[in-house]
């Protein structure tokens, strides 16, 4: 080394003798994935909580009267005419059933939204709902089934509904296909990836 290239080294060595070296716990970190999932569950579960103490949506008021002989069926903007077909023949498998016989207007309102927010949750997405034709109900005919038809247009849940098959409860009975939970959609995802 020459005798430049020492007082180089030397004049280096005096400058940085105040510099200290980054410590392992001085690293700044930009993104820790860990953190931002565990975020994000914490606000999905309180979302969930928040809804579950807001009060049953589904709505006593605006309902007009259905016929008991007559079809209902819903389908939202966008759902394949294939898949709404799929469901109005009862082609899919029906993973819950929810019978409001015997029931009042009110307890068939608060297990209809109970059963389907706990059926989405759980990945249900084709089910029936069982309310009877009501020939002969008061106020006036087919008085579940109007209202049925009101509460099920009014879940952000189900994304379809149509009449039963006479298999399934024909004009007394209605099929609901549910749109898919985002948990489901993940393993979807990781299903396709894989294959």
């Amino acid at each position: 080394m020459s005798h430049f290239e020492r007082e180089e080294l030397d004049s280096f060595f005096a400058e940085m003798q105040d510099v200290k070296p980054i410590t392992s716990n001085d690293k700044a970190l930009l993104h820790d994935p860990n953190a931002a999932l565990a975020e994000k569950q914490k606000r999905a579960s309180q979302q969930i909580q928040v809804r579950d103490t807001l009060k049953n949506p589904l709505s006593m008021e605006g309902v007009k009267p259905v016929p008991p002989d007559e079809f209902i069926q819903f389908q939202q903007p966008g759902i394949q005419d294939g898949v709404f077909k799929k469901l109005r023949l009862g082609k899919y498998p029906l993973e819950l059933a929810v019978s409001l016989a015997g029931k009042t207007l009110q307890e068939s309102r608060e297990l209809l939204y109970k059963q389907i927010c706990a059926g989405h949750e759980r990945g249900i997405r084709a089910l029936i709902v069982k309310h009877g034709t009501g020939e002969n109900s008061k106020p006036f005919p087919g008085l579940k089934k109007s209202y049925v038809n009101h509460w099920l247009r009014e879940l952000e849940e189900v994304i379809a509904f149509h009449t039963a098959q006479p298999m399934h409860g024909g004009f007394g009975a209605t099929y609901v296909l549910l749109k898919k939970h985002p948990q489901q959609k993940l393993i979807n995802r990781e299903k396709n990836r894989k294959g």
